[in-house]
């Protein structure tokens, strides 16, 4: 028989997809997770006809925080903010222990702290289903009723829909947590930096060129009574003005090295292995020369990698090497020393993981003490097309 148009058959299937037009505007809208929950708990009752609803977070150690709620008026449920002990064989417990959806067709007879709890409000079946977020299991929705065999067989599976929303908006705050995180700690690291080269030009640079004033002065009153005492006092003017020329064109290769701009990657690095206080042997294998913004990002990688080598490492030789795989560059700075390097590079590794981020590219550093440390990082080098190129 044709069921393609029965009332009966249809309209559950309109409610549910209502149901979960109604879940996906709220993820899409990228609001406040815990109201998510709320709403998301009560679509998944009412949808089932339950006549209460939980969603739980499970912990690592064998319970669960309840962090959604919902109940038909008058009738009792756990609350929201309760602490459960996964115990026993109801819904929360099996499906912290299988993963997959479950059901509970009569709770009478069954055992432990969380079946009497529910025993006593008076719950007698349920169903739920597993939240699985980046990959592990994060919780559950579970929906109950007041009477014995209240669900019909694999109405479950109906909740797992309704769940795997509920992982999109967890990922959804976790990267706009992740992200303010990141602007924070631009913003921390912009302020560092300059009061760094504050620091640095006061005790300097500037230093360097009031003493060279005081100089000049001291030439303009010699100059016509005590020539030699002029030329010795514009001798010594000369040096300091050559250290103050140094001075500053090591801070502005500090911010960005001249030799990067001008010549590309692989001479800045072969002056960055040049002025490295331990060998470094370089393996470069790049046909084409990358974005610039893809070179600034692999020159501080390796920068940063060889400053922690030379600080911490006790490494008697690093290598770096630089290449091209596919459509993105590989970067990776190794060395022999004692590892650890979660443990002592201290924020310049965050600062590298925004940099390298921002660009859609991951690093990855991998420290075991004794084996020596491995940063590795790979960044997109595929240029974008514009609308004056040719697809």
């Amino acid at each position: 028989m044709d069921t393609s148009e029965d009332p009966e058959v249809v309209q559950p299937l309109l409610d549910e997809q209502a149901a979960l037009r109604r879940v996906a505007t709220l993820v899409a809208g990228g609001g406040d997770p815990s109201q998510l929950f709320l709403s998301v708990t009560e679509e998944v009752g009412r949808l089932l006809g339950a006549q209460t609803a939980n969603m739980m977070r499970f912990g690592a150690d064998g319970t669960a925080d309840v962090v959604g709620g919902w109940n038909e008026p008058g009738l009792p449920s756990v609350p929201v903010g309760a602490h459960l002990e996964l115990d026993g064989d109801t819904l929360g417990p099996k499906i912290h222990r299988s993963g997959q959806p479950e059901r509970v067709d009569e709770y009478a007879g069954l055992d432990g702290t969380l079946a009497r709890r529910l025993q006593e409000l008076g719950i007698r079946s349920g169903v739920g289903a597993p939240i699985v977020f980046d990959g592990a299991l994060w919780g559950a929705v579970v929906v109950s009723s007041v009477r014995p065999h209240g669900f019909a067989q694999g109405a479950e599976h109906r909740i797992a829909a309704f769940t795997e929303l509920v992982a999109m908006a967890l990922a959804n705050a976790e990267a706009r947590e992740q992200l303010a995180a990141s602007r924070a700690r631009v913003v921390v690291a912009g302020d560092a930096e300059r009061r760094r080269l504050e620091r640095n030009l006061h005790d300097g640079a500037q230093q360097r060129l009031v003493a060279l004033a005081i100089t000049l002065r001291i030439v303009d009153r010699l100059v016509d009574e005590k020539p030699a005492a002029a030329h010795d006092a514009l001798d010594r003017a000369s040096a300091e003005l050559t250290e103050t020329l140094s001075e500053l064109r090591e801070l502005a290769r500090g911010l960005h090295p001249a030799v990067l701009s001008d010549h590309g990657l692989e001479p800045a690095l072969a002056a960055l292995a040049q002025r490295a206080p331990l060998p470094v042997e370089v393996t470069f294998d790049v046909a084409e020369r990358p974005p610039p913004a893809v070179e600034v990002a692999a020159y501080y990688v390796i920068a940063e990698s060889l400053t922690n080598v030379a600080k911490y490492a006790q490494a008697s030789v690093a290598h770096v090497e630089v290449r091209v795989l596919g459509d993105r560059l590989l970067i990776e700075v190794a060395d022999d020393g004692v590892g650890g390097a979660d443990h002592r590079a201290g924020t310049g590794l965050v600062g590298l993981q925004d940099r390298v981020a921002a660009l859609g590219g991951r690093l990855h550093v991998q420290s075991v003490p004794g084996e020596g440390t491995s940063v590795r990082a790979d960044v997109p080098v595929t240029r974008p097309t514009t609308t004056n190129e040719v697809p």
